[in-house]
């Protein structure tokens, strides 16, 4: 692990000289598209879109295509896409013989069926301080070396307590869980300083052979899959030194993972580094206390298992496969 931490970790900088990342695009032939996934994010998508197409699609050509995959929001999230001429798609619209759920991995599947590029990248839609390094520093380990397949960022995450930021705190459920989770049963992976961040490029080729679950569990699930098919060498991270978002609040963070425990169980079983002995419940009873009281509130998380893209016909006749 200290081994590919020290070959297969980078810094945004390294490939900021953006020109030649272009060349190395067109020298290998590559088309690269960019997926935003949305649920209700009026506030930030249109910044998003802009600097991405402005400095990535006009200024320079690096992105081909770029696409908003929604979920179905209620405010004026598709509308301004439109406005700023994204490409956008609604999820439940996307290979519907297939049926449709809510959830952020359902959207980065579905994602793979309409987007054209070689190389996909996925960018969270929420991102208050967007920046051309979350695009060009995830595809550049990917354009400068073939053998790297999949690439994750990672940085620092202010958090908003009342009326105070601090500088970090935040990815709270990647240090109480994943990564103690990771150490434990998957240790090869714990080298990756935030495998929950949600921004991370890869080649077609490898998204289009794992599954993917539906909900929060999506990041997890994709980083197991991808090691254990691939194997640790493949897999690359980069350092885009800071990141501000809405952070979510701690019983938000309570059901995002209990869906990502789902998902981790589900493949540390199939891969014979756990043994359950019952079927792990889909409800989940969460203690909320308002006005003093304490009540339970049930909420259903059920992390729905996408098949590899690959082995869907409509995709594999999309791509002539």
């Amino acid at each position: 692990m200290e081994t590919w931490y020290e070959h297969n970790t980078f810094h945004h900088s390294q490939f900021s000289d953006i020109e030649r990342l272009v060349a190395l695009k067109k020298e290998q032939g590559l088309k690269i598209s960019v997926a935003l996934p949305t649920l209700n994010e009026e506030n930030t998508i249109a910044k998003e879109i802009v600097l991405i197409k402005s400095e990535l699609m006009e200024r320079h050509k690096l992105v081909d295509e770029l696409a908003v995959i929604d979920s179905g929001s209620s405010d004026d999230t598709r509308e301004i896409s439109n406005r700023f001429k994204a490409d956008v798609y609604l999820s439940e619209e996307i290979l519907p013989d297939m049926g449709s759920y809510k959830g952020k991995g359902e959207n980065l599947w579905k994602a793979l069926y309409v987007l054209k590029g070689d190389i996909i990248v996925y960018i969270d839609a929420d991102i208050k301080n967007i920046h051309p390094k979350f695009v060009y520093g995830l595809v550049g380990p990917l354009l400068e070396n073939e053998e790297i397949g999949y690439v994750k960022a990672f940085y620092r995450r202010p958090i908003t307590r009342g009326i105070k930021t601090f500088p970090s705190g935040g990815g709270r459920v990647t240090q109480i869980l994943v990564r103690p989770l990771f150490n434990a049963f998957f240790p090869k992976l714990s080298g990756l300083v935030q495998p929950l961040s949600g921004e991370y490029a890869s080649r077609r080729k490898i998204l289009e052979g794992v599954p993917f679950f539906i909900g929060y569990g999506v990041e997890t699930g994709l980083l197991i899959d991808i090691f254990n098919k691939f194997g640790l060498d493949a897999i690359a991270q980069v350092d885009m030194d800071r990141r501000v978002h809405r952070n979510q609040g701690i019983l938000g963070l309570g059901r995002m993972s209990y869906g990502i425990l789902q998902t981790f169980m589900n493949r540390a079983e199939a891969l014979g580094r756990l043994k359950i002995s019952d079927e792990i419940p889909v409800l989940f009873k969460q203690m909320v206390e308002k006005n003093g009281k304490r009540n339970f509130k049930e909420f259903e998380i059920r992390e729905v298992e996408r098949p590899p893209m690959i082995t869907v016909d409509a995709y594999r006749k999309k791509r002539g496969l």
